[in-house]
């Protein structure tokens, strides 16, 4: 299923995980685990940020997924299940035949 992953950090964990190399790591690992179709970075609310996205297969990936970010960054963690473009028009297509 196709799903956007949204990690906010806590600033004082990434700038230490900054300074001790941690960081790079755990996105470099994160992004050869999802693969994900898209990976933006930004400040959210002045806090480092990310949204992937990817196909979570099953829900057992996501503690593995959220977790180095919990542990090691204090982060928030979302997972949200989304569409893209032609996933709403399929969907629409099938509700507008009943």
């Amino acid at each position: 299923m196709r799903t956007l992953l949204r990690v906010v950090m806590d600033v004082t964990a990434a700038n230490k995980a900054i300074s001790d190399g941690t960081l790079p790591q755990i996105i470099e690992t994160t992004m050869d685990k999802l693969k994900p179709e898209a990976a933006y970075f930004h400040a959210s609310d002045g806090q480092r940020s990310c949204f992937m996205v990817f196909d979570l297969k099953d829900p057992s990936e996501i503690p593995g997924i959220a977790e180095p970010f919990f542990m090691n960054l204090h982060a928030k963690v979302e997972l949200c299940p989304v569409m893209n473009a032609e996933d709403l028009k399929k969907g629409l297509t099938v509700i507008m035949k009943k």
